[in-house]
């Protein structure tokens, strides 16, 4: 027995008020005449009969009623089992089927243990299966059906995403929410220690919920894994490109692997590596011979563990011929193209190709043969070249135009439109040069403008930038890089030369990162990913391409996509290890590798300290508790108070009637 507000227990001391009011009963009596009390000693009268309590039954139940409601307040309750109440309560089976339960047979023996609990449950609790992935994700309604609990055990299949305990928190607290009576978790998993959260108040579970731990992993498994690979998504030069591959071990001994590249299906290349004890190796491959088009890559290591899945790391590769572009100077004028020919050939590692040409050279060719042009300090064009150029980028190319020393002397830059204010020459200043002032690192070509502050420039031209947008001034606030949308292209002016002699950009390393990234940003090529993770997601359209559709294959050839969601998704999640296919919504296509999340490979489990824990309690996982639980009588806190407050209200009434029998015989001696 037990009581909810035993504080209330205090007033029970009041039980002695009744006493002490009997107590002070007054005694009377009647006056005699006699002669006279002359012979008689004072004494003070003493009466034992007097002192004793009279009407003990109307005491009794006075004193009964201060005790009982003393414990109406207190509140008692006593802990009994209550037949029938076995079904009172929630049966929530929880199924680990992450990518780390693949390894031997643990998702198997997962399901056979809650198999095993779902019949020997009680037939009145309900109960509920859900799987544990990237998120809590419920098979069934909460439901007493055997048969539906038995065939969503059934249905769960391996998964290729990393889990988080963190989540079946998280799930749990939802359910309590919705739900008032008891929730009886049971959680089958390996327990990996790299699925707890970054906190571990993340795994907390409401008061209203206890957890029971189906463990189908006592200890760390050895494990060798692929961990990474470092390798180009785009090939231009397959006698150039690398490939680079770590090898870790967890919880290994020491070990030789063999380590081969395959592409299309095909090795190509093997390599040995020794992995230290739970120790990493890197493996590089000189060469990436692949055929035009994509290709599907990947680096694979000889299996010698219980968890296969992880010894192969898939990424595609796109080779492809070079970019032209074309690059028109002056033709006295070698310093401008050697640099940016020399910036251009060391960032982008063949992905362009420069072409440089006089002007007289370039007035015959075509403009849109190429991925930008770049005008390098060009006073004027011929007038059909600059018209031709025109055209180009109105129908959606791209040129960059270098305002050097001989360019500003001209009132008007070539295909920009504008006119040229003043020209700047800082070397006649006290100042010599001046620096970047403001930079919009948001800008593709100034991603790295935190590095811009030490270049000098000695000279600028003061350009209009009427309708432009200026993406970076130097400090007296003469615009340096600024574009102009001319009808689907775009043209970007640059203030200043690319030689070394008004200003020593060139000569700094940002130089090389500028010219690489505007390289990317004019020819519209973006930066390809050729591998990345399980539940990571690819973008399929940009606002400007909403009209067309997406089509997306998954590595079992299935597409998950329906006419609905091909018309209108913007993004699409990869959700499984292997090769997608797309064909985006601007027309191109797209192979990638996706694999799963390197930390599900360390098969280390939590420790008995953190389980234990969570569970809310201290010592060991007890299989044989968890299965007396399912059957054992629960007990549920009982209240009393609504009996002692029935005995109250008895005896206030049977006090009345003693009280006035009592008043009434007082009347009577009085």
């Amino acid at each position: 027995m037990g009581f909810l507000s035993p504080w209330f227990l205090a007033a029970a001391a009041l039980a002695g008020l009744p006493v002490y009011l009997h107590l002070l009963r007054r005694h009377q009596s009647e006056a005699q005449p006699f002669s006279s009390l002359m012979f008689f000693e004072r004494r003070t009268q003493s009466s034992i009969k007097h002192r004793r309590l009279r009407h003990l039954l109307l005491l009794s139940l006075r004193i009964a009623m201060l005790l009982l409601l003393a414990l109406v307040f207190a509140n008692p309750f006593i802990n009994r089992p209550v037949a029938g109440m076995v079904g009172n309560k929630l049966l929530v089976l929880v199924i680990d089927n992450s990518f780390s339960m693949r390894a031997g047979s643990r998702l198997a023996d997962a399901k056979r243990e809650a198999l095993r609990v779902i019949e020997s449950r009680n037939p009145s609790t309900r109960a509920q299966v859900m799987v544990l992935g990237p998120q809590l994700r419920a098979l069934t309604a909460e439901t007493q059906d055997t048969g539906e609990l038995r065939q969503a055990v059934n249905s769960v299949a391996p998964g290729d995403a990393r889990a988080s305990f963190g989540e079946v928190a998280r799930g749990v607290r939802s359910l309590a929410e919705a739900v008032s009576i008891p929730i009886e978790v049971h959680l089958f998993s390996d327990l990996q220690k790299s699925g707890m959260p970054a906190s571990f108040q993340e795994m907390a579970l409401p008061p209203n919920a206890t957890l029971v731990l189906h463990p189908v992993a006592k200890e760390a498994t050895p494990n060798w894994t692929v961990e990474s690979v470092s390798a180009p998504a785009q090939v231009w030069d397959p006698k150039k490109a690398r490939v680079q591959a770590v090898i870790a071990g967890f919880h290994t001994p020491a070990a030789a692997r063999t380590v081969s590249l395959v592409v299309n299906g095909k090795s190509i290349a093997t390599r040995s590596a020794t992995v230290p004890a739970s120790g990493r190796a890197t493996v590089e491959f000189d060469s990436l011979d692949v055929p035009y088009g994509f290709s599907r890559c990947e680096v694979s290591i000889d299996s010698a563990d219980t968890l296969p899945a992880d010894d192969r790391f898939m990424f595609s590769v796109e080779r492809s011929d070079p970019r032209r572009v074309l690059f028109i100077h002056e033709p006295n004028d070698t310093r401008s193209p050697l640099y940016y020919g020399s910036a251009l050939a060391s960032a982008a590692e063949g992905v362009f190709a420069l072409e440089a040409r006089s002007v007289d050279q370039a007035s015959n060719l075509q403009p849109s043969q190429y991925a930008f042009v770049v005008l390098s300090d060009l006073p004027s064009l011929p007038p059909a070249l600059e018209q031709s150029l025109l055209d180009y980028v109105r129908g959606g190319g791209s040129v960059f135009v270098a305002v050097g020393a001989s360019a500003a002397r001209r009132p008007r830059i070539p295909v920009f439109g504008e006119s040229i204010q003043g020209v700047r020459n800082y070397t006649d200043s006290s100042q010599r040069f001046l620096t970047v002032g403001e930079a919009d690192p948001t800008y593709p070509s100034l991603a790295k403008s935190d590095r811009w502050a030490n270049v000098e420039f000695y000279f600028a031209a003061a350009a209009d930038t009427t309708g432009a947008r200026v993406v970076a001034r130097l400090t007296d606030g003469t615009p340096l890089l600024a574009e102009k949308k001319l009808g689907e292209g775009r043209v970007l002016l640059f203030t200043s030369g690319l030689d070394n002699l008004t200003n020593d950009f060139p000569l700094h390393p940002i130089f090389v990162p500028f010219v690489e990234q505007t390289a990317r940003y004019l020819s519209g090529m973006r930066q390809r990913i050729g591998s990345t993770v399980v539940d990571s997601f690819f973008e399929l359209r940009a606002d400007k391409d909403r009209a067309a559709g997406v089509e997306v294959v998954d590595p079992e050839g299935h597409r998950p996509l329906s006419l609905n969601e091909a018309a209108t998704s913007s993004t699409f999640q990869l959700s499984k290890a292997g090769f997608y296919e797309m064909r985006l919504a601007n027309g191109r296509h797209e192979v990638i590798g996706v694999n799963a999340d390197r930390r599900e490979s360390d098969l280390g489990v939590m420790s008995e300290d953190v389980l234990a824990l969570w569970r809310g309690k201290q010592g060991p996982i007890s299989q044989p508790a968890a299965a007396a639980s399912l059957t054992q009588e629960p007990a549920k806190p009982f209240s009393l108070w609504w009996y002692f407050m029935l005995l109250l209200l008895a005896g206030a009434a049977a006090e009345s009637l003693v009280s006035d029998r009592y008043l009434g015989k007082l009347r009577e001696e009085s």
